[in-house]
């Protein structure tokens, strides 16, 4: 016999079955498709909660795989030893006027009203008042686009969830070369499968999958009979549990990616929420900062005013030389108060800057608000009502529970026998024809059919699971009991703490309209002592801080009270809207809500 060439021609067939092969691997979902399901799904859970909610999108970029750094086993590290340091000095000694002026760069610069001390001329400022604070923050913020993600995340879980259901298509081919050696001579085999076929998942357990299956095997050494022989077979297969592993247990994971794709949408609507309530907190303390601050520079006026009256009435003998002196550290003390208030509201404007996710080199201009959302008559009875029906996490909380007693019947289907039943039928080519190709012939039909049972004779760690399971039912429901009482608890507490920021609110401005009568009386008199009207002064200025703050506090109290109770709504640009009874339009945008000055 001769050595045949190793140049074989394959049938057509499995030329067709390459091409398929090829075919179905550029099919897979690229990502601008999932991105547009997951978008369509996200839209669908959120507008089962409202109108007014919004579904986030999320396409991100591919990154570059080309950086070498990826593989790199010791990145860089940057620190350099003391002596390549330099710790540079001032050339002059700085005295405390130098040293204020600084300051009060920093400060100028901070808001774009001026340059810094280095001289350094700030980029236009950007007005921001209160409802650009919360469409910013709906956008850019990162605590936005964190639960932003984790919403996205989830549905894409419920896509890869549903995956498992779907038909799924596949191809595997292999190719196998053997040789049999026999007193010198080696009889060579190449061997070709292809697989093609179709599998899925049932929602009640098991599977079935379609198969065609096609084997070339080609003896590379001639015979007398020839050494190619294919055949093909189209196959049809089934498992099927019918106790343990049967049922709605089988589609598990889908039902809790489902579920937890509703708890995402209510707490990424929650979040929302949450954010408004918080921007809003920052913003009302900015602006008792910027009050705080005109307060202590109108202070300052007048103790500078006093300080000159009092220099001259000691020139004119009236008062004591030291008197001169007290007068003048009043100054020097208001103007560090001053300073240092100028510094904490410049550290909280990058703070507001960082968290609305804008860039900290570009002064904002925090604009003036006449906040006039109107306080609720309500009883703490019904605020507890509300909250209980209407708080998004707490549904979540409910639903968890749910999730537990489902744990603990998926936890004792485990206790129960193994009983799978399996069937596949098989078509194949003629037997007798080495080359049979494609064509199949269903008298060769071919089938099986089995059962198959496993007693439970050992199921320790299933009885464990269970025990677990229904540890874990209880903890839940203790859990929700507990944050109803917490909801309860809040509800409550956001009544009462509007009822006392009005009642603090009320006696400040009586206290500032007092402290201002008592140092215009002291003002008037020729005889008061310079240290009275300090005194007076600064009880002015603690009685406008007070004010402020109570201010601050009632504005803060309300909105608490609309999230507490879940009566908090936002509309889709991330602004409040009004409610029923809070004057003016119904579900209207906050920009009627909150007129703004300037």
């Amino acid at each position: 016999m001769k050595r045949a060439s190793t140049n074989f021609a394959l049938p057509a067939a499995l030329t067709a079955l390459a091409a398929a092969t090829l075919i179905f691997a550029g099919c897979t979902d690229p990502l601008h498709r999932i991105d547009k399901k997951t978008r369509r799904l996200v839209e669908l859970r959120s507008d089962e909660l409202g109108r007014h909610t919004i579904a986030p999108t999320r396409t991100a970029p591919v990154p570059s795989f080309k950086d070498r750094r990826l593989n790199d086993t010791d990145p860089e590290t940057t620190n350099p030893p003391p002596e390549e340091l330099d710790y540079q000095t001032p050339s002059e000694p700085r005295t405390d006027r130098v040293v204020a002026e600084r300051l009060a760069g920093y400060a100028s610069y901070a808001i774009g009203a001026g340059p810094d001390a280095s001289g350094a001329t700030p980029p236009p400022p950007r007005p921001v008042n209160f409802n650009e604070a919360l469409r910013v923050a709906q956008s850019t913020a990162p605590e936005y686009l964190f639960e932003e993600e984790a919403y996205v995340l989830d549905a894409i879980a419920v896509l890869s969830a549903r995956n498992l259901f779907r038909p799924r298509f596949f191809n595997e081919t292999s190719v196998q070369v053997a040789g049999f050696g026999r007193e010198g001579n080696y009889d060579h085999v190449l061997d070709i499968i292809n697989s093609l076929g179709l599998t899925k998942n049932l929602p009640s357990g098991g599977s079935i999958a379609a198969t065609w299956i096609v084997r070339a095997t080609d003896q590379l050494r001639e015979t007398v009979s020839g050494g190619y022989v294919q055949s093909s077979e189209l196959a049809l297969s089934a498992n099927i549990p019918l106790l343990r592993g049967a049922g709605a247990i089988a589609r598990e994971n889908l039902i809790q990616a489902e579920r937890n794709l509703v708890y995402s949408a209510r707490d990424f609507e929650r979040s929302r929420r949450e954010l408004l309530v918080q921007i809003a907190n920052d913003y009302f303390g900015l602006l008792q900062q910027q009050s705080g601050i005109a307060n202590i520079e109108r202070q300052l006026a007048g103790l500078r005013q006093l300080a000159e009256q009092t220099a001259a009435r000691v020139d004119a003998g009236r008062l004591e030389p030291f008197q001169r002196q007290l007068s003048a550290n009043q100054v020097l003390t208001t103007e560090a108060r001053l300073a240092g208030a100028r510094e904490s509201y410049t550290l909280a404007l990058d703070n507001f800057k960082l968290r609305l996710g804008l860039p900290i080199e570009i002064p904002i201009n925090i604009l003036p608000l006449d906040f006039d959302l109107p306080e609720p008559a309500i009883e703490l009875a019904e605020a507890a009502d509300r909250s209980l029906a209407f708080r998004l996490d707490l549904q979540n909380q409910r639903d968890i529970v749910v999730d537990a007693r489902r744990a603990v019947r998926n936890a004792r289907n485990g206790l129960l026998p193994d009983l799978n039943i399996a069937g596949s039928v098989g078509i194949p080519t003629e037997a007798n024809d080495p080359t049979g190709g494609l064509s199949i012939d269903a008298e060769d039909l071919n089938y099986s059919l089995s059962a198959n049972l496993g007693l439970p004779l050992d199921r320790r760690a299933e009885h464990l699971a269970v025990r677990s399971s229904l540890i874990l039912l209880e903890r839940s429901e203790r859990n929700l009991q507990v944050s109803n009482d917490r909801v309860i608890i809040e509800s409550r507490q956001a009544v009462r703490q509007i009822d006392l920021a009005r009642f603090q609110l009320e006696l400040a401005e009586r206290g500032v309209e007092i402290n201002e009568l008592r140092l215009e009386d002291l003002r008037l008199r020729d005889d008061t002592d310079p240290q009275r009207i300090v005194d007076a002064e600064n009880e002015l200025i603690a009685a406008r801080n007070a004010r402020d703050q109570a201010r601050t506090d009632l504005r803060n109290a309300i909105l608490n009270y609309l999230l507490d109770t879940g009566q908090l709504r936002v509309a889709k640009d991330g602004t409040l809207l009004r409610l029923p009874g809070m004057g003016g339009t119904a579900a209207a945008s906050s920009d009627d809500a909150f007129p703004e000055d300037g």
